[in-house]
């Protein structure tokens, strides 16, 4: 066996012989679906602690035509759970192929260039593939990408790549701008249109890294936590897979859920069921995913606790969520009471370093594992008490008091408001009207922003709509329920400045705003706000704010 062309099963059985063993083999029926067509291509990229490793090694072990992996692979799923009509036998492709497998972390070092590591890794694997083949007669032997050219055009067998850690100059080399675009040059020239590879198998923690136009690895199909695809079931540990660990070890399946569940992840439609889905729903489709390394320490120590690894992605949970990009501390502190957010993912840049917001943050949170992801709704939140327990750790100090004061405040307002406390209302809202600033204060965005400042906590049960058109004017800030809090009643808001808030519920009436509000008529509070904006700033009623609340 060679440690780069052929490794063998050797990691694999390492795996299969621990005390605790998943069986994800079945994974592999997918990629044999797959093999020597133009999806061969695959980049699947998870949180630490979530099997990648063990996934690739399974792959190595299968595949290698010197691993005579046939015994081994007779006792597990793929083999043992026949799948009746399959267009191929589980073993079409067992031990048919060279595989190249490749560690990108055993190369790429902070004080390495990044050229200097890839032709580390070229000439390691290059001897390799000389012992293998000591007959070929090869072009240039410091030259992987000719040298598998060589080799290939001129054996039968065809080539299986592995590469791990893939993304590790992403994450090693984050501002090596120059020497991450020749990373992703040479993995493109070594594998784009190459007959030569049956598949192409990338795995990280981050997806495929985005260069505008340049998009150096268009071929690869990603496989990430948003979107997990046909992968969705091997991406971690499934409900099944824990109760059955929980009943084998004597532990409370309950407990573990609630510190390890709460990845919910999207498997791969059917044909045959997507009408249906896009009719009425198709619930099975959605997959729990559990953390497999804190099930596995759970298990096997029997005490239920916080086993995440303080890693550098511990170290970026803490210093990203300082930035406060587009209030990103708010964000924060709602998705710990509990809330969910709606993100935009597609500025997003693959990367560690590029963040144009909030959303950005939000979305590497996710890859690292730190969120859970609902595609269907494009929200985060925080899927279990163990990550829950992370954000605790990295937002204790001074700096955070007032970002969760605020939001205790917000909470505070949005209950008062539920319970038509006009004078607690207007109070609040004139504290947060206040942090817009002097200068703004008598500007109708600032009050508006105010408003949205006050209310921050609104998001865990509402979706905000501003400047709601009611065909004879427009809302000026709507709150309506999300179909999991649908009894909450929708809020109304009225903004005036110099008149009353009288006027301001007037105004709902009479412009007949609430028949764009059909739906939540019983269940509907309209909210009128007024300050004035004339009193000069030695009368008591400098700024002050009123508020009127009735049910509709």
């Amino acid at each position: 066996m060679g440690v780069y062309l052929n490794p063998g099963s050797a990691a694999y059985e390492e795996a299969i012989n621990s005390e605790i063993f998943i069986d994800k083999t079945e994974m592999i029926r997918y990629l044999n679906s797959i093999v020597k067509t133009k999806q061969k291509y695959v980049s699947v990229s998870r949180p630490r602690r979530f099997g990648k490793t063990m996934a690739a090694d399974m792959i190595c072990a299968y595949y290698d035509h010197k691993s005579n992996s046939r015994e081994l692979f007779e006792k597990l799923n793929i083999a043992r759970n026949i799948i009746e009509n399959e267009k191929c036998p589980w073993d079409i492709n067992l031990g048919k192929f060279d595989v190249i497998r490749i560690i990108m972390t055993r190369f790429i070092k902070k004080k390495v260039p990044v050229q200097d590591a890839l032709e580390r890794m070229q000439r390691l694997v290059i001897r390799d593939i000389k012992k293998n083949y000591p007959d070929i007669n090869l072009y240039d032997d410091g030259d992987l990408i000719q040298t598998i050219e060589d080799v290939y055009s001129e054996v039968e067998r065809s080539l299986v790549i592995v590469i791990d850690k893939w993304d590790a100059v992403f994450r090693v080399c984050p501002d090596n701008v120059e020497g991450q675009t020749d990373y992703l040059d040479f993995l493109r020239d070594m594998m784009k249109d190459n007959t030569n590879i049956a598949l192409a198998y990338m795995t990280g923690i981050l997806p495929i890294k985005k260069y505008g136009e340049h998009s150096a690895l268009n071929m690869f199909t990603e496989y990430s936590m948003m979107a997990p695809h046909q992968m969705a079931a091997y991406t971690g540990f499934t409900i099944e897979e824990v109760e059955r660990l929980a009943d084998e070890y004597g532990m409370d399946y309950e407990e573990v859920s609630n510190w390890y569940n709460g990845y919910r992840v999207s498997d791969w439609i059917p044909p045959e069921k997507r009408a249906r889905y896009r009719k009425v729903g198709y619930e099975k489709h959605k997959i729990a995913i559990y953390s497999p390394l804190s099930v596995v320490e759970a298990m096997t120590t029997g005490v239920i606790k916080d086993y995440w690894n303080k890693t550098e992605t511990y170290e970026a949970l803490a210093e990203y969520i300082r930035k406060d990009f587009d209030g990103l501390k708010d964000a924060v502190a709602l998705l710990m009471d509990g809330g969910r957010l709606g993100i935009d993912t597609s500025t997003y840049q693959n990367d560690m370093t590029t963040f144009a917001g909030r959303d950005d943050v939000l979305s590497l949170l996710v890859h690292l594992g730190y969120l859970g992801y609902d595609d269907e709704n494009s929200e985060v939140f925080i899927p279990n008490k163990e990550v829950l327990d992370e954000f605790k750790s990295s937002t204790k100090g001074q700096e955070w008091s007032g970002t969760f004061r605020a939001f205790e405040l917000s909470l505070e307002l949005l209950q008062a408001t539920w319970d038509k406390d006009e004078e607690k209302v207007a109070e609040l809202v004139e504290d947060a009207h206040n942090q817009a600033g002097n200068k703004l204060y008598n500007d109708e965005a600032a009050l508006s922003f105010g408003i949205q400042l006050a209310y921050y906590a609104a998001k865990k049960y509402y979706t905000t709509v501003l400047e709601l058109d009611t065909g004879k004017g427009y809302a000026d800030i709507a709150y309506l329920p999300a179909p999991k809090y649908s009894e909450k009643p929708a809020l109304l808001i009225e903004l005036k400045y110099g008149k009353s808030s009288v006027m301001a519920l007037d105004q709902i009436r009479r412009q007949k705003y609430l028949d764009r509000f059909e739906h939540y008529k019983g269940n509907t509070l309209l909210i009128g706000i007024n300050y004035d904006k004339e009193k000069p700033n030695h009368n008591p009623l400098f700024k002050h704010h009123s508020c009127r609340i009735e049910s509709a």
